[in-house]
């Protein structure tokens, strides 16, 4: 009988204590064995690089550059390349643009370890992992319109409280332009003033304050 492969784990995450978890909890795993630890996004690419591992463990929020970014980069060098987003992070656009970028598999850190597993697992073996919550808030993302990405450009900044004069400083485009991408941004986001898609934008992940 051939032996069974040992799937071999990336873990990327800026936070020690969850990493050091995930190497636990994966080490002591029949089949499985961590290959290397990033705490940022550009480690993680460099990892990656250097050991090519099955399955990569990717935190969204890293100090220089996200883990959507790293994805991305990751993908465009290694069409393949099988990674999980594992992230405190639920709302409908993070889950969109990190399936966007590439994963194929969205767990949240508050996950239960067999969950993680199996995630591990089904996506080593070439399927996907979305959770039926996570799989429903991403339903609920492609029913909405997509907002460009100046559109995206603009309501980050309306989020900051800017006013259209201060975006179109910032942005370097005129205050008529800002003022049609506004105008856009509300009638998509279906809210009929500033502050409701200020709300919509923060709950729905486009933008953080």
């Amino acid at each position: 009988m051939m032996a069974t492969p040992t799937i071999q784990v990336l873990i990327a995450d800026d936070h020690p204590i969850v990493r050091n978890g995930l190497v636990r909890m994966i080490e002591l795993t029949d089949g499985m064995n961590v290959v290397g630890e990033a705490e940022t996004g550009t480690q993680a690419i460099a990892l990656f690089h250097q050991h090519q591992p099955d399955i990569t463990l990717m935190d969204l929020r890293m100090p220089d550059m996200t883990g959507v970014e790293a994805i991305t980069t990751i993908r465009q060098q290694y069409p393949t390349a099988r990674i999980v987003i594992l992230t405190t992070y639920d709302t409908d656009e993070d889950i969109f643009r990190g399936l966007q970028a590439g994963a194929r598999g969205y767990l949240l850190k508050d996950s239960k370890m067999h969950q993680l597993l199996a995630a591990i697992r089904n996506v080593y073996a070439g399927q996907t992992y979305i959770p039926p919550e996570v799989g429903a808030k991403l339903a609920e993302r492609m029913s909405h319109p997509q907002l460009s990405d100046r559109e995206q450009d603009v309501l980050k900044q309306m989020v900051q409280g800017m006013n259209n004069q201060e975006i179109a400083e910032a942005l370097h485009i005129t205050e008529s332009t800002i003022k049609f991408h506004v105008s856009n941004i509300l009638h998509k986001l279906g809210v009929s003033d500033r502050t409701q898609a200020v709300l919509i934008a923060i709950k729905r992940g486009f933008a953080n304050l």
